[in-house]
């Protein structure tokens, strides 16, 4: 079995977006992927959570090629790839239908920066994919998907805002690795929540300042970063 590590570690992802509530019977997905080797390995399509296993992932090439594995991958697969190929820091991608980013996403609205919270994780809101058109629906769907994420990005840097929702479909989220885009999937659901109680709270909510959002951004992600201990 090739890239047994990144099969493990991408299954781990998949399995953590169970456990945290993101993911329902069969929705949702996560992939890794090999810089080195130029390999992709994603959850099948369809196959219960509770039945994974290591060998069940497939394993691609960046074309979308079969290189290893006797199921069908995600049928997201090809806007995986395709997030692989224009963002070079990419290490893991996460898609989920959890409820309250895909509520943001359903409602076509980006996620205002309201608190620290947010700050600490996304340089910005959390950005929304502008919806596609009936062409780009009856032909190449996951594709054109992934085509519109790209497009949204072509002004921000997806490492320091490692999620978007995709207009009237769910959240992709990304990072370094399997596990990050897990766990950037799991913030981007608190954040979505906390979002919606604060203009239900206040409808006149306003976004936090650029000082403080920047702060609490680059103490966690900057060049001089202090937060958390060193590595």
């Amino acid at each position: 079995m090739i890239l047994k590590n990144l099969r493990e570690e991408v299954l781990e992802a998949n399995l953590e977006l169970v456990r945290r509530g993101l993911v329902l019977y069969t929705f949702g997905n996560a992939s890794g992927i090999s810089r080195e080797e130029g390999l992709v390995a994603i959850k099948p399509s369809g196959v219960p959570y509770e039945t994974m296993k290591p060998e069940d992932l497939v394993v691609v090439d960046l074309e979308g090629k079969i290189v290893e594995g006797s199921l069908r991958p995600s049928s997201d697969l090809p806007t995986h790839l395709i997030l692989y190929r224009a963002f070079a820091g990419l290490g893991g991608v996460a898609h989920t239908h959890s409820s309250a980013a895909t509520a943001w996403a359903q409602a076509q609205k980006e996620i205002p920066c309201f608190g620290t919270t947010h700050a600490d994780y996304f340089r910005g809101p959390v950005p929304i994919t502008k919806p596609l058109t009936p062409a780009e629906i009856r032909s190449d769907y996951e594709a054109n998907t992934g085509h519109a994420i790209v497009r949204r990005f072509k002004k921000l840097d997806p490492l320091h805002v490692p999620a978007v929702l995709v207009a009237g479909h769910a959240p992709f989220c990304w990072g370094k690795s399997p596990s990050e885009a897990a766990h950037i999937a799991l913030i981007l659901e608190e954040i979505a929540s906390m979002a919606f109680q604060t203009i239900t709270a206040n409808p006149n909510a306003q976004a936090l300042s650029k000082h403080l959002h920047e702060k609490h951004f680059l103490r966690k992600h900057g060049s001089n970063a202090y937060y958390g201990q060193e590595k």
